[in-house]
């Protein structure tokens, strides 16, 4: 007899699952690295958090608020206070947070523009906030920190030009600022007696350019615009108007997309094609310059600017010193979907997870990228390790399974033409004798492994569409396989056959055994979680697990007593098996999660998502 759980589900009165720290940066939001006054911390979006990360301990803190993805960060002149804002859908208001630094809480919660807010700035004195709203929203509106109201708003542009993509603050005066975008550069003065702005238009003549990012010399005398087409405007701003425009032969490639004035007036310049160059004060040439990987999407000075942080749209973060122009990795991090996790048998210190061209193992505790195996333009959708430890086994779209050693990440072997339509799932046996891997179109194929040899044993083929999840019984005998037909098979390992099936009218998504493997759970499209008896395939239960997105990943703890579930809305749900209610939600993915583990010493529980940022959670006292 099949029972169903469905009680109505409140998030606001369920316990909050503790997020310990991340690994992640939002590369992708523009401007979105900031270094904090205090020269300590930096801070960045990564989905609907903001981080604040200690650059001496990496300690992470967190500031939750926002209910989507973050848009634009600024820090206040003095380091009181943060303020970010956030996307939503369209139709909706945007919010606007500020944040108090000392407290790490909301200070205000700005709402009034529409759908995106695309830039913030602070006035010089921090009197007050100054922000830009998206395409659909296209005002400029000044905002009292102090009593947390506006006080007055205006279009951005005027109506014969493009979108306005980026703000500026005067050095000196608290009520002029600046805002450039598409043949549009505007002089802002703001009287507050009469609540209004008054616009002054910069004529550029017959120059028309798209401008992303500006910054203001720190003697407060020009205004630098960085465009698209890879060249920079100058402004002069006591008498607001255009100067100049350089280097006149070779124009920075891919455009300039970040932009910081230098104590000694020279501009500091990071472009699409990642690059960062020091450029001369008045002909805007390169005097030298770095590669990055990716495009250049933040640059933060620390103090004077003897310490330059980079942030770049693949995820990675630099940091250069002025003084001898060395280059260093820092941050790293997936920059696309992560596909599957897996942690070696019976250690919670080290975990895999694989993604577009790479696999990857990190250090749990520090979230420290220990080694990296790539493969170009190709895509990891499933792995393992050997219960020994030896081997990494993983899956890839060009229909191969490939082994690594974990140590040095060099090739051990590879099969190829394993699936003819890519490698979707995998799965070795106890003894680390077979790998048992399911591909797009449906087949299972079991492998022996040899010492210098690999052979095919057996194939199953029962499942009309690609297999997602694979879970092997603790004595090798059965496994069980999910797929996106609807069903999952029980298969015998001895036979190679099938000894059940079970039937949803749902895609799954993941299925695992429970511990002491007389249950199977499944999880699918259809947003609920489905026991199942192992020896008959009936079911047993079934649980309403989201409101409204897909099942993507579950994971039981060993005892066998919680289990975790993820899904496309964004929620980490802490389950007790037993009982089927949710005790714990993780609130703070900015996408689709994809997969979740529970690390074997059951201290924490791991989540990855769609937009490459990997969650560590601690696990609950009162549960573990």
């Amino acid at each position: 007899m099949t029972t169903t759980n469905s009680q109505p589900e409140r998030l606001d009165t369920l316990q909050r699952l503790e997020l310990e720290s991340t690994i992640g940066f939002e590369g992708k939001v523009p401007h979105g690295l900031k270094l904090h006054p205090d020269r300590i911390h930096m801070v960045y979006p990564l989905g609907c958090n903001l981080v604040i990360e200690n650059l001496q301990t990496r300690q992470q803190e967190f500031l939750l608020g926002h209910n989507n993805n973050i848009s634009c960060v600024t820090i206040s002149n003095n380091g009181k206070y943060i303020a970010s804002g956030q996307v939503t859908f369209m139709g909706f208001k945007a919010d606007i947070i500020i944040w108090d630094y000392a407290n790490r809480e909301p200070y205000a919660r700005l709402v009034l523009h529409k759908v995106k807010i695309e830039d913030l700035v602070f006035s010089a004195s921090d009197r007050f906030l100054i922000s830009l709203g998206g395409q659909d929203d296209g005002a400029i509106i000044v905002w009292n920190v102090d009593t947390k109201e506006p006080v007055c708003g205006s279009p951005a542009q005027p109506k014969s030009a493009g979108i306005t993509y980026c703000l500026a603050a005067a050095k000196e005066d608290d009520l002029q600022f600046y805002s450039a975008g598409n043949g549009t550069i505007r002089f802002w003065q703001l009287d507050v007696a009469n609540r209004k702005i008054r616009a002054t238009d910069i004529n550029t003549g017959v120059i028309k350019r798209i401008i992303k990012c500006m910054t203001v010399s720190l003697d407060g005398t020009h205004l630098y615009c960085g465009t698209t087409t890879g060249d920079v405007l100058m402004i002069y701003i006591p008498a607001t108007q255009f100067k100049t425009m350089g280097p006149e032969k070779k124009k920075y490639s891919m455009g300039i997309t970040a932009m910081q004035a230098l104590v000694n007036g020279d501009v500091l310049v990071g472009t699409g094609e990642g690059k960062i160059h020091i450029t001369e004060k008045e002909t805007f040439k390169s005097l030298k310059s770095l590669q990055a990987l990716g495009e250049i999407t933040s640059l933060a000075l620390r103090g004077e600017g003897h310490m330059i942080f980079i942030g770049t749209d693949r995820s990675h973060i630099y940091k250069v010193n002025y003084g001898d122009w060395k280059m260093e990795l820092i941050n790293t991090c997936h920059n696309s979907q992560i596909n599957d996790i897996a942690f070696p048998f019976g250690t919670s210190e080290l975990f895999g997870t694989c993604s577009y061209q790479d696999i990857r193992i990190w250090h749990a505790p520090t979230g420290n990228e220990l080694l990296r195996i790539s493969q170009a333009n190709k895509t990891c959708n499933s792995l393992c390790f050997t219960r020994d430890g030896k081997m990494i086994i993983s899956g890839w779209d060009d229909g191969r399974i490939r082994a690594f050693y974990p140590e040095s990440g060099r090739e051990i072997f590879t099969i190829n033409d394993a699936h003819h339509r890519g490698v979707t799932a995998v799965a070795v046996t106890n003894d680390c004798r077979r790998i048992i891997s399911g591909g797009g179109e449906g087949m299972i194929r079991v492998w022996q492994i040899n010492a210098n040899s690999r052979e095919l044993l057996a194939t199953m083929k029962e499942h009309k569409n690609a297999v997602v999840s694979i879970r092997i019984n603790k004595s090798d005998t059965e496994c069980v396989t999910a797929s996106l037909d609807g069903t999952c098979i029980i298969w015998n390992l001895k036979r190679f056959a099938r000894n059940q099936v079970l039937f949803e009218n749902t895609l799954f998504q993941c299925v695992a055994y429970h511990p002491e493997e007389y249950h199977i759970v499944t999880g699918g499209t259809d947003r609920k979680i489905g026991y199942w008896e192992a020896a008959n395939g009936a079911q047993i239960r079934e649980l309403e697990a989201s409101k409204s997105g897909t099942i993507n990943g579950l994971d039981i703890d060993n005892a066998g007593n919680y289990f975790v579930t993820v899904s496309a809305d964004k929620l980490v749900k802490l389950w007790r098996y037993n009982e089927g209610d949710v005790i714990s939600v993780g609130i703070g993915h900015g996408s689709e999660v994809k997969k979740v583990k529970i690390c074997p010493n059951t201290q924490h529980i791991i989540s990855v998502s769609a937009d490459g940022s990997i969650f560590r959670w601690k696990f609950p006292a009162s549960s573990a």
